[in-house]
């Protein structure tokens, strides 16, 4: 694990320096991608260099409020929290006059998203910080994620982490010095962007999504091989077929670290 995080803060702090950058910002949501990027962040450029930003709306929660303070307690972050929520409605009300209609579900949680990048990318013009985009590998293969939202950045640290790698690598961190909260390790991942949202309700477990999706990825194992270690057909096969069609997505996401 130490050899891996060199890699990860020497490969950051390459990319800020032939690059331009001397400072970075994210998006600190309350969950473990965010803040083990912080956190990561804070070890190669050094924190008062690294800029998080909390942007609630309605279903940003209090413990996710409560996480992201308290990370930048334990790390001395440069941190500002703000409300989204007045511009998502603006924007709900000036689409319903657009389609004449309702927005549907998945459009209102893609503007949160986007809104959020928006706003990143507006303090990396303001202030010329690397915004880094938190998505892991998991996120990426399967297209959970918001293209020109939680997407947006130009780096994605942890984009060559399985999701249960980076939560390895985040409990690793903290046992040299706690630098997260046992809550963010601990609680069910979700991206909140609607009530009582939980990765798994379109997601199937990450330690069995991980497993199959490294037999398919990095195994190069075809789905009836992958059967044949022990796992269900009919999963297999949704989470080769998901990966398929999110590759567009794939093409338009932001350099991920090498590991």
């Amino acid at each position: 694990m130490q050899e891996l995080w060199n890699k990860l803060t020497n490969g950051l702090k390459k990319y800020c320096d032939e690059n331009g950058f001397s400072d970075a910002a994210l998006g600190l949501s309350g969950g473990i991608d965010s803040a083990l990027t912080a956190v990561l962040a804070g070890d190669a450029l050094g924190a008062d260099r690294v800029h998080c930003l909390m942007m609630k709306t309605q279903h940003t929660s209090p413990l996710s409020i409560q996480i992201a303070a308290e990370i930048v307690r334990l790390n001395g972050f440069d941190y500002k929290k703000i409300d989204i929520q007045p511009v998502i409605d603006n924007q709900k009300a000036f689409l319903r006059g657009v389609f004449g209609e309702e927005p549907k579900n998945i459009v209102l949680e893609n503007l949160q998203a986007r809104e959020r990048g928006k706003i990143l990318m507006a303090l990396s013009n303001q202030y010329n910080y690397l915004v880094l985009a938190c998505g892991n590998k998991s996120e990426a293969a399967t297209g959970y994620c918001t293209l020109y939202g939680d997407t947006c950045g130009g780096l994605a640290p942890l984009g060559n982490l399985y999701k249960t790698e980076v939560y390895k690598l985040a409990k690793w961190r903290n046992s040299l010095n706690q630098v997260l909260p046992t809550e963010v390790i601990v609680r069910a991942p979700t991206a909140e962007l609607s009530f009582n949202q939980k990765d798994q309700d379109i997601l199937p477990p990450y330690d069995v999504l991980d497993k199959i999706l490294a037999l398919y990825i990095d195994g190069k194992m075809s789905v009836s091989q992958i059967t044949d270690e022990g796992f269900g057909a009919d999963t297999v096969n949704w989470i080769v077929n998901r990966y398929k069609r999110q590759a567009f997505k794939r093409s338009q996401l932001p350099q991920a670290l090498e590991v």
